[in-house]
């Protein structure tokens, strides 16, 4: 199980983090990309045209015979409501690249299909004098487009057990303020939570007595986060297909507070990693089924570099071969299944084709094209 999760440990902290930086960005946090989805607009309701029946005026002696009442066989069209749009954030590592690159022959594919998908906006960085402010530059500029975004609070002490994506607040207690003030930043339009990669899927190098002290942190910040915005869904750490066993993860995540609607929409899986969509939804709902709670708990499943599938032989940093996965939506037709996400950026690195976090364009167009 430690390889296991050391594929999401420096894959998943390191990457994808951060485009809201307090004035400065760190070499481990990264600022994602945050893509357009296709736009899909509601159809009118429009009634089938009756065909009008040319029967002769009646004579000046005769009653007219009153017309049949179409209304019982006219057909009416539903309107359908379209799925709300997903946000992309204007400000992260691949739009630089693809600014100060525009003779470079990798660009125009770069920017296709990756600068321009909408992706996660990690907070990384413990900085709560200035937390709110940010979340809310993000928050409200979805709003102002009518789009979606999808933020990841990434600050919970002892984050990545030490490893590459090292940091967090100093304590508990600093981070439960913290996260009081990420939720000022909320705002009162839809908003996608990924609360903490890694902190309850990889939670085993913590003392029994520590693992519950966060556990009992992460389910205060989930009620805190929906009681500052209703319309905000919260998803609590899965872990992937290919870590924790269903029951197991499913046990942890209930400690946490993720069967609780007062905490919880529900579950994240594969962020930073590369299982398949299929292996993924087949695994979140068994999750899902073992944690229990309400019907309407869900999961949001990581796609950004899935397209290949993982690497037969384990390998998690940066490893050739693989391929963006399906583009990011919230429609995603499957039961259970809330949303297909890019919470980790294609292109940046998990440390071997660079520092963590930080954008190669190298492989981001080996994923891309």
């Amino acid at each position: 199980m430690v390889a296991a999760a050391s594929v999401v440990v420096a894959v998943g902290s390191a990457t994808g983090v951060l485009s809201a930086l307090d004035g400065h960005q760190p070499s481990d946090e990264a600022g994602p990309a945050v893509t357009s989805s296709p736009r899909l607009l509601p159809l009118p309701a429009v009634p089938t045209p009756t065909t009008a029946s040319a029967s002769p005026s009646p004579s000046a002696s005769a009653s007219p015979k009153p017309r049949p009442d179409p209304s019982p066989t006219r057909k009416r069209t539903k309107t359908v409501a379209a799925a709300p749009l997903l946000y992309r954030h204007p400000d992260s590592q691949v739009l630089d690249w693809v600014r100060a690159h525009p003779g470079d022959s990798r660009r125009a594919v770069i920017e296709s299909r990756i600068a321009d998908r909408p992706a996660a906006v990690w907070f990384a960085d413990f900085t709560p004098s200035t937390i709110t402010a940010r979340v809310r530059a993000v928050t409200s500029a979805a709003a102002a487009q009518g789009r979606v975004p999808v933020v990841v609070p990434y600050a919970v002490p002892q984050r990545d057990c030490g490893g590459a994506s090292d940091g967090g607040a100093p304590d508990l207690a600093a981070y439960d303020g913290w996260i009081d003030r990420f939720a000022a930043g909320l705002g009162s339009g839809e908003v996608v939570v990924i609360l903490e990669p890694d902190a309850i899927a990889q939670s085993d190098c913590l003392s029994e007595g520590e693992q519950a002290d966060r556990f009992a942190s992460l389910a205060r910040a989930g009620r805190v986060l929906k009681a500052a915005n209703p319309k905000a869904r919260v998803y609590y750490d899965a872990g992937h297909s290919d870590w924790n066993p269903a029951a197991e993860q499913a046990s942890l995540l209930d400690q946490a507070g993720a069967a609780s609607p007062r905490s919880s929409d529900g579950i994240f899986t594969n962020v930073s990693n590369f299982h398949r969509t299929a292996d993924e939804i087949g695994y979140a709902r068994q999750v899902l089924s073992a944690l229990g709670g309400p019907a309407s708990l869900g999961a949001v499943v990581d796609t950004s570099r899935n397209g290949n599938g993982a690497p037969p032989d384990g390998e998690w940093c940066d490893p050739a071969g693989r391929k963006i996965g399906q583009a990011p939506t919230l429609n995603t037709h499957e039961s259970r299944i809330d949303a297909y996400l890019w919470v980790k950026l294609p292109g940046e690195s998990d440390g071997c084709k660079g520092s963590p976090g930080s954008f190669s364009a190298e492989y981001a167009y080996e994923l891309a094209r």
